[in-house]
């Protein structure tokens, strides 16, 4: 089940990115990036109502509060940056540089979360960046 919900996100990314580039014309990428925020926090409170979820706020621990309030900066800090880029470049350049982040993700991964590195995570992370040069050069 996690590999459909991994394509169905891959899917809405891609959806992201071409309805925020013809979104943002003639909007402040800020003003942009806080409008889809809005939108997303009512989504997201609307599937914690939705699911009943709302009453395990109280279980979550103040370690969990810490990474996930990180994770929220952390993620802002990525829209405003990725909604200044698409507005100022092609959305065919911005987003393959943007996904760049898997290979990031696997290497911080690998020092932080002591995953893993195999031969095949090091040939993928060496052919997204190829890839991703590639791409935008």
């Amino acid at each position: 089940m996690w590999f459909l919900f991994a394509v169905l996100s891959s899917v809405f990314a891609a959806l992201t990115a071409i309805l925020a580039k013809v979104g943002i014309e003639g909007v402040n990428s800020n003003l942009a990036t806080a409008v889809r925020t809005v939108v997303v926090l009512i989504m997201a409170w609307g599937m914690v109502f939705l699911t009943n979820a709302q009453g395990g706020i109280w279980a979550i621990s103040r370690k969990s509060w810490l990474f996930l309030v990180l994770s929220g900066l952390a993620t802002g800090a990525s829209w405003l940056c990725y909604y200044k880029a698409l507005q100022m470049g092609e959305a065919s350049k911005v987003v393959p540089i943007d996904k760049m982040s898997v290979v990031i993700t696997l290497i911080l991964a690998f020092v932080f979360l002591n995953e893993k590195f195999t031969v095949k995570s090091v040939i993928g992370c060496l052919l997204i960046g190829a890839g991703t040069l590639f791409m935008v050069l």
